[in-house]
């Protein structure tokens, strides 16, 4: 798993330089649209029920306030609009940056 050696915010975007030196940016708007919250992508019980989730949709003019660390495995950004709950793990941002690039 490649780890983040560096994190900023640039302008309304999230920039990552990995331990191999290569660098990611990340669009606010992006993050919180794939977000893997449950708010996002719902949450099943045990029998395979599915709860909430709206799906991805666009989130205009949103931006990241600050985030958090957690563990060694990943960041929980906190967007304008209040959303804080989605847990970005390193090998998730990965995934979404080759979706997006």
């Amino acid at each position: 798993m490649m780890k983040p050696k560096n994190i900023q915010l640039i302008g309304t975007e999230l920039a990552i330089i990995w331990e191999d030196e290569s660098e990611s940016y990340f669009p606010a708007e992006l993050l919180r649209k794939h977000s893997p919250s449950a708010q996002n992508i719902g949450e099943k019980d045990i029998l395979g029920n599915q709860y909430g989730g709206d799906g991805p949709k666009d989130f205009p003019g949103v931006t990241i306030q600050s985030w958090d660390l957690v563990g060694n495995y990943a960041i929980r950004p906190c967007f304008s609009d209040g959303h804080n709950t989605g847990l970005f793990s390193w090998n998730y941002l990965r995934e979404l940056e080759k979706k997006n690039s």
